[in-house]
C-alpha cells in the first residue's frame, strides 16, 4: 500500500465494475474511502478491505472531501444526489463532486446546480484499468475546480484530459462509446456475412483481430465474440444501449443526421429488447440473427 498525503476521505458512491476498481485503487493508495451502493452486499469486499459502508448517500459523503458517483444513469444519480438522503438532501455538499456516471451532459448541469465544486468525468477503460490507475479520464468543469481535483484524478487515470467546461467529460465519453458501439456491431456484422457464406466464424474472427483494421478494442472484443462469451460483462449492452440513444439525442439537438449511430442505436436496443441488456456488449450479435419464423395459429 502507498502512504498517501493527498485527498481524503473519498466517498465512492456506485460499486459495479468501475465504482468497486475505483474504490480498491483509492484504497492501494492509503486513501481512506467510504462506499455506498443500492445493493449493500456489494459493499462487503472493499469493508473487508478498509473501506467504511454507509447506508445511504449522505451517510457516505459524511465528512469527506471528494464524492465520485458512478452509478448507472441519470435516475440513479438524481435519486443518489436529491432524493431521500442523497448527497444533497441537506443542503449542499461542500466537497468536490466527481460525476463519473454516463449520462446526459445537460443533465450533469442540471442535478449539480447548486453544488459549487463539480467535474463530470468520462472514463476509458474497463474495470481492470480502474483497479489500476490506468483509465483515460476526461474532464469537465470550471479551471480552478479541475486544478483543485487533479490530484484525486491523477490517482486514477494515467491520462487526465481537461476539455472545458460542465458536460464536456460526458460529451466526449458519449463519442468514444459511439465509436465503440459502431465498431463492435461491425464486426459481428462481418462474422454473420461470414458464417453465412459458409467461413468458420473463429477464423474469420482470428484474421480480424489481428489485421490492421481492428482497433485494439476490436482486436479485444473478438475473443469474446470467438468464445460466445456473453457473460461476466466487460461492459453491459444495455449500458451501451442507453449511451447510444444518449448520443443520438445530442446529434438531433445539433440539428446532425448520423446514420451510422442511428443504426447501431437500433440495432443495440433490438438486442436489448431480446434479453440480452445484462450480457457483454458483443451480445450485439444477436440482434443480427434472423427473427424466429411466426408459427401461425395454433389449433
Amino acid at each position: 500500500m502507498t502512504d498517501h498525503t493527498g485527498p481524503g476521505p473519498v466517498a465512492v458512491l456506485g460499486l459495479g465494475s468501475m465504482g468497486s476498481g475505483l474504490a480498491g485503487r483509492l484504497l492501494d493508495q492509503g486513501v481512506r474511502v467510504r462506499v455506498w451502493n443500492r445493493t449493500a452486499e456489494r459493499t462487503e469486499p472493499l469493508a473487508r478491505a478498509g473501506a467504511v459502508a454507509a447506508a445511504h448517500p449522505a451517510e457516505a459523503v459524511a465528512g469527506t472531501s471528494a464524492a465520485i458517483c458512478t452509478v448507472a444513469d441519470s435516475e440513479a444519480l438524481s435519486a443518489v444526489l436529491r432524493g431521500p438522503d442523497g448527497i444533497l438532501s441537506d443542503g449542499p455538499y461542500p466537497g468536490a463532486l466527481v460525476c463519473a456516471s454516463t449520462v446526459a451532459p445537460e443533465d450533469v448541469v442540471r442535478l449539480t446546480g447548486g453544488v459549487r465544486s463539480v467535474l463530470d468525468v468520462g472514463m476509458l477503460g474497463n474495470r481492470d484499468h480502474a483497479r489500476s490507475g490506468e483509465l483515460r479520464l476526461f474532464v469537465g468543469g470550471e479551471d480552478q475546480v479541475f486544478a483543485a481535483g487533479l490530484p484525486l484524478l491523477e490517482l486514477l487515470g494515467k491520462e487526465v484530459v481537461h476539455l472545458g467546461v460542465l458536460g464536456s467529460g460526458m460529451r466526449m465519453k458519449l463519442l468514444l462509446n459511439l465509436l465503440m458501439g459502431i465498431e463492435v456491431q461491425a464486426m459481428a456484422e462481418a462474422v454473420e456475412l461470414a458464417a453465412a457464406s459458409g467461413l468458420d466464424r473463429g477464423r474469420v474472427l482470428g484474421a480480424i483481430a489481428g489485421s490492421g483494421f481492428a482497433s485494439p478494442v476490436m482486436a479485444f472484443k473478438a475473443k469474446r465474440l470467438a468464445a460466445g462469451r456473453f457473460g461476466e460483462p466487460d461492459f453491459r449492452l444495455r449500458l451501451m444501449a442507453k449511451d447510444l440513444l444518449l448520443a443520438a439525442g445530442q446529434a438531433e439537438r445539433a440539428g446532425l443526421a448520423l446514420p451510422l449511430l442511428e443504426a447501431a442505436r437500433d440495432t443495440h436496443v433490438r438486442a436489448t429488447e431480446r434479453g440480452h441488456g445484462d450480457e457483454d456488449c458483443v451480445a450485439v450479435a444477436h440482434a443480427l440473427a434472423p427473427d424466429p419464423p411466426d408459427p401461425g395459429p395454433q389449433r
